[in-house]
């Protein structure tokens, strides 16, 4: 016994982070340090890029990359190919994660309820949906489902990607629904809730800001998947950079001219999300 009280008494160990010092915890904790991290990056990354394109004897023509994006011509300002492709873009992972998040809602839910046919078939959906590549899916909807139902590119390229992120979502949201404290759905019972209103006032609630981060990461996941729609030639970033790299080119250019804007979308959304993240945090 004593032996027992003198090891739990023993001091531990700090832990790794708290070894460092304060001014370094609060500078890799920093917006900041993060973006300084990815400029220095990017700088290594088109230096490369740069000393590989002078020993092949390349032409860089960075200079013709702004009418890509913005033009002033006789009727006025007007949007470059890369920006209208960046629109079609944003419109593609909008609209498809709206789906997501509601089809992945309603698996979550029938996952979590107590119908053995609604459950068998949640989890049936989630493991074909899990276990295939999404560019098979691609080819299954268009190629497949787009004929039968009269689904377009755009149409199959959006429902694809809603139903493939659908899956990951749903487990999010299960996992948030389950981390909350059973005592919660007791305490809504004994109030005289019913389920549906558990979940809107009190469950539903509380696990968004267990959900928030997550949620994240698969918002900016989607949209680098997006681009995999660019295979059944949906005009977004992607396949409008193809398009300009055929007719002009300037590989080089064009793809990092699509990278950046890439990058700039996600970091936005990253952002947008941690602010988003202190202000739940702090409410609650």
């Amino acid at each position: 016994m004593a032996g027992l009280s003198k090891s739990l008494a023993a001091p531990q160990p700090p832990a790794p982070e708290l070894r460092r010092p304060p001014f370094l915890r609060r500078l890799t904790r920093s917006t900041g340090f993060s973006i300084l991290v990815y400029a220095v990056v990017l700088a290594a990354i088109g230096y490369a890029s740069y000393a590989g394109a002078a020993r092949m004897g390349y032409n860089w023509q960075w200079y013709n990359i702004p009418r890509y994006l913005y033009r002033f011509t006789d009727d006025g300002f007007q949007l470059g190919e890369l920006t209208l492709g960046l629109v079609m873009s944003i419109y593609l992972c909008v609209t498809s994660f709206a789906i997501a998040f509601v089809l992945g809602l309603v698996i979550a839910l029938l996952r979590l309820s107590d119908l053995i046919i609604g459950k068998w078939l949640a989890v049936c959906l989630l493991e074909f949906l899990r276990n295939i590549p999404l560019l098979v899916l691609v080819y299954l909807f268009y190629y497949v489902l787009g004929p039968i139902f009269g689904w377009d590119r755009l149409t199959a390229g959006i429902l694809c990607l809603g139903v493939f992120y659908a899956a990951l979502i749903s487990e999010i949201l299960r996992a948030g629904i389950l981390a909350t404290p059973k005592g919660q759905w007791e305490a809504a019972r004994s109030i005289g809730m019913t389920r549906g209103q558990a979940y809107r006032y009190i469950i539903i609630p509380q696990a968004w800001p267990l959900m928030l981060p997550p949620l994240t990461g698969e918002v900016i996941q989607l949209i680098k998947s997006s681009a995999i729609v660019s295979v059944i030639a949906v005009a977004e970033l992607t396949t409008i950079g193809r398009n300009l790299i055929s007719d002009t080119y300037m590989s080089f250019e064009i793809w990092f001219t699509v990278a950046l804007i890439y990058l700039a979308v996600t970091l936005a959304i990253s952002l947008v999300v941690t602010a988003l993240e202190k202000r739940v945090s702090h409410n609650a």
